[in-house]
């Protein structure tokens, strides 16, 4: 019998993202940014968080991009991780026991080579218990001729969402980079083929030098920038996608405190992601979510559902 319970406490700020996909907060966090939760565990309570979004699983284990991989940018960092992780079978034989035992939702996300690759990593995760969804990574830009390949093309979107919608019939998030001419396209050709959440934006591609050395920062040359200096990016993004699909939407970038998550929300977001402030603030997606919930239980304060997407546009 699974530990495992993510049934949402009744709050204010419970939110659901659709096919039984309940977050008892609408604050996640990002994948690439806590491994596996284990080691965040120790300094943040993730039964108080909606839920944890895992570092990235391949089919095989991948070693990832040589180091120097990831540099401190202004107002941000760029990294060139490329994807580094255990593979699925030891994913499912060492990391999801600790995952069971969490009291909130746990959300794997998946990268590939090919639509074969996710689509086996999608089956082998299928039958194992602990898993409330998958996020799937088809915008990753620092690993070269792969998942940010079919990212940027809306016919390979499109054929990838179906392949996996007819594999499984658990949550399926896309993950949308904002490395394209239109991400609504993009946006709309997942909705189409069935996916039941929309989570955006991955990283910007940037690139980070020294004039000293004339040398790159990190060896693959480019990585993918975050962290607050790519919010602004992010939000535009967001609202662009929530006035083009139906489907929740989950915003992430540059999110570092309570103002920033409201942003999103504003825009159109029904959850956020915490990403690279876990790096400085280990706490800080339980912070957020309890001044999230602090905010809606105010007298006279309206719903988080019927917040979402108020902007008002003069």
């Amino acid at each position: 019998m699974s530990e495992h319970n993510t049934s949402p406490q009744k709050t204010v700020a419970a939110v659901s993202l659709g096919r039984g996909l309940e977050l008892k907060s609408p604050v996640l966090l990002a994948s690439g940014t806590v491994s596996y939760g284990e080691e965040l565990s120790q300094f943040c309570d993730l039964s108080r968080i909606g839920g944890i979004v895992t570092k990235a699983i391949s089919l095989e284990p991948r070693a990832g991009n040589l180091p120097p991989r990831i540099a401190e940018t202004p107002s941000g960092m760029i990294n060139a991780i490329g994807l580094a992780n255990v593979g699925v079978d030891c994913f499912i034989k060492e990391k999801m026991p600790f995952l069971r035992t969490l009291n909130t939702a746990v959300i794997v996300n998946i990268a590939g080579r090919s639509i074969d690759d996710y689509s086996e990593v999608v089956s082998r995760l299928d039958g194992v218990d602990g898993v409330d969804g998958y996020e799937i990574n088809l915008s990753c830009p620092n690993v070269k001729g792969e998942c940010m390949i079919m990212g940027v093309s809306r016919d390979a979107t499109f054929e990838i969402v179906s392949v996996l919608r007819r594999i499984t019939d658990r949550h399926l998030m896309i993950k949308l980079t904002p490395n394209v001419t239109s991400i609504s396209t993009i946006a709309l050709a997942a909705e189409e083929a069935g996916a039941d959440s929309l989570s955006l934006i991955n990283t910007v591609v940037g690139m980070a030098v020294n004039y000293k050395t004339r040398k790159p920062l990190l060896q693959n040359i480019t990585g993918g920038l975050s962290g607050p200096a790519v919010k602004p990016i992010a939000l535009a993004k967001v609202w662009e996608v929530y006035n083009a699909v139906k489907i929740p939407i989950v915003g992430m970038g540059g999110i570092a405190g309570f103002e920033d998550a409201m942003e999103f929300f504003l825009v159109g977001a029904r959850a956020v992601q915490i990403g690279t402030m876990n790096f400085v603030y280990p706490d800080i997606s339980e912070k957020i979510a309890t001044a999230i919930e602090q905010y809606f239980s105010s007298p006279g304060a309206t719903s988080l559902r019927d917040y979402c997407g108020t902007l008002i546009i003069a």
